[in-house]
């Protein structure tokens, strides 16, 4: 065939089929140079010894994680790639990623998934949030924990603004969701296969647990009114809301709104309840789709973004940019059922475990 037809099908796949990188089949790289020249454009020159040891430390990062974190058993990886002494040179990773020779079948498979590894693990830590993570924390995280007050007479947490005669809303749990470690963070892009390094939204994010449904959005009015959050940095293709439909509960809002007996608490629930009894098979939600939670799993999330600002030490030039982080709220209801029930948060990540095992290996 002359050389003018000839296209390597997965980098073409790759580039402009939709495809992700992850999951091409085997590189098309014959020698050490190539291996060479193809690392320098994905951002690693080989000619800098930092650089390969940098190379080799996510190749120790990604066994590890093969081994400990998704239950791979080491004896199956083959010892050439699991003693850098033996491989030599880490390029000879990309060469056997490439092998089409039928006695190096099994090489070939190991290298491919190797190498997803390492690359998911140079996105994860090559991000914003490794280079400024206290900053990050503290200019989105600060606005949350300045509105939270505890009464140490009653034990009682609240969400309130510190003006006097301020409306507070009770709330039965506030929590800081652990950042995503890189290992968690990894498992998360293998398991996704349309999640991409920049689309982690949820690296770092909180957590609100409100004892009633009309108190979960009261969190919603109180963190946009006190610009805790900025509303127009909200990315609304990540919300999601499965706990209550919005323009219902607007429809039962205005209802209760022209009622003039006093409403305890009880009574307005059961507004809510039969309004969506009412409504029926007619009623959708606004839900993300997730394949690893399970359908018990009710709560609002959304992704706003905060825009960072970094002032360097010395006569540097001050910048920012945007970051994004996750908010949670749920109500007591909601709350129990996810620690009781199949989306209890070991059975969620068990899910993304299987699922990163599988797009490590995905001809298997």
């Amino acid at each position: 065939m002359p050389q003018r037809f000839l296209f390597d099908s997965s980098s073409l796949g790759s580039v402009v089929g939709g495809h992700s990188a992850l999951d091409i089949p085997k590189l098309n790289i014959q020698s050490l140079d190539e291996a060479s020249a193809f690392l320098l454009s994905y951002g690693f020159d080989v000619s800098q010894q930092s650089v390969v040891e940098k190379l080799w430390y996510y190749h120790r990062r990604a066994l590890v994680l093969m081994v400990e974190k998704l239950g791979f058993n080491d004896a199956d990886i083959p010892e050439l790639f699991l003693d850098p002494k033996k491989l030599g040179d880490i390029r000879q990773l990309l060469l056997y990623a490439s092998s089409s020779d039928p006695d190096q079948v099994n090489l070939q498979r190991w290298a491919c998934a190797i190498l997803r590894g390492i690359h998911v693990f140079v996105h994860a830590e090559n991000d914003l949030f490794s280079s400024f993570t206290e900053e990050i924390q503290s200019q989105i995280l600060t606005p949350f924990q300045d509105a939270i007050f505890h009464d140490g007479a009653t034990h009682r947490t609240y969400l309130k603004c510190s003006g006097e005669n301020q409306e507070a809303i009770e709330l039965l749990g506030f929590e800081v969701k652990p950042f995503k470690t890189s290992s968690s963070t990894v498992i998360k892009l293998l398991a996704k296969p349309d999640a991409l390094a920049m689309k982690i939204f949820d690296k770092l994010g909180v957590r609100f647990v409100t004892r009633n449904l009309f108190d979960t959005f009261q969190v919603v009015r109180f963190l946009v009114r006190e610009n805790v959050i900025s509303f127009p940095h909200i990315m609304p293709d990540q919300s999601s809301n499965n706990l209550y439909p919005v323009d219902i509960f607007m429809q039962v809002c205005q209802e209760l709104a022209q009622r003039l007996d006093t409403m305890d608490e009880a009574t307005i629930q059961a507004a809510f309840d039969q309004k969506l009894n009412e409504m029926g098979d007619s009623v959708k939600f606004l839900r993300k789709e997730n394949n690893f939670s399970g359908s018990d799993y009710k709560f609002i999330k959304f992704i706003s973004r905060k825009l960072i600002h970094i002032k360097p030490q010395g006569s540097k030039e001050a910048f920012s940019f945007f970051y994004p982080f996750e908010v949670q709220i749920m109500d007591q209801s909601a709350h129990e059922k996810v620690l009781s029930g199949p989306s209890e948060h070991e059975a969620y990540k068990e899910r993304q475990r299987v699922a990163a095992r599988k797009r490590l290996f995905p001809e298997s």
